[in-house]
């Protein structure tokens, strides 16, 4: 295979379905690169003392998917060396133990892919609107996430 054949990619998806770590990470298998980095964020079953018994998320889905695009722009930007990028989120209910957020990427090294997985992730959380909320036994909780910059106003 000719290097051109296999030009670099986004695989951008949010979606309700279960997600698969296996897709996720075939989608950016290069034979130009050595390394493939993946971040999986799983639903816990408990915050602060208290039982959670699933997830939701909503999310301004064509918003997100520019912002996800973005980041994945950013991230060429910071590391010319990175092949593929998938990021896939989850909507809707995630139970305990499932995921709600896959990001793979590829490249020739395992340096730039580990960097720039956890640039995506802590960017994606700081500025993509994708909303969680959180189910407890006898509650729920609407969550910012901490890094998001709307939440971030000076009082």
């Amino acid at each position: 295979m000719d290097e051109s054949e296999d030009v670099p990619k986004e695989f951008i998806k949010l979606k309700s379905e279960k997600l698969s770590v296996d897709e996720v990470s075939d989608l950016v298998v290069s034979p130009y690169c050595g390394a493939v980095s993946l971040f999986i964020g799983t639903t816990r079953n408990n915050f602060e003392g208290k039982k959670v018994i699933h997830l939701e998320y909503e999310a301004y889905t064509s918003m997100a998917e520019n912002e996800i695009k973005k980041i994945c722009r950013d991230v060429r930007q910071k590391w010319s060396s990175v092949k593929h990028i998938a990021v896939h989120h989850r909507l809707g209910v995630v139970p305990i133990t499932e995921a709600s957020v896959i990001i793979a990427v590829s490249s020739p090294h395992r340096a730039e892919s580990l960097e720039a997985v956890k640039y995506c992730i802590n960017t994606l959380k700081a500025s993509v609107p994708i909303w969680k909320k959180e189910i407890y036994e006898d509650e729920y909780s609407w969550k910012e996430n901490k890094e998001c910059f709307w939440t971030n106003k000076e009082k």
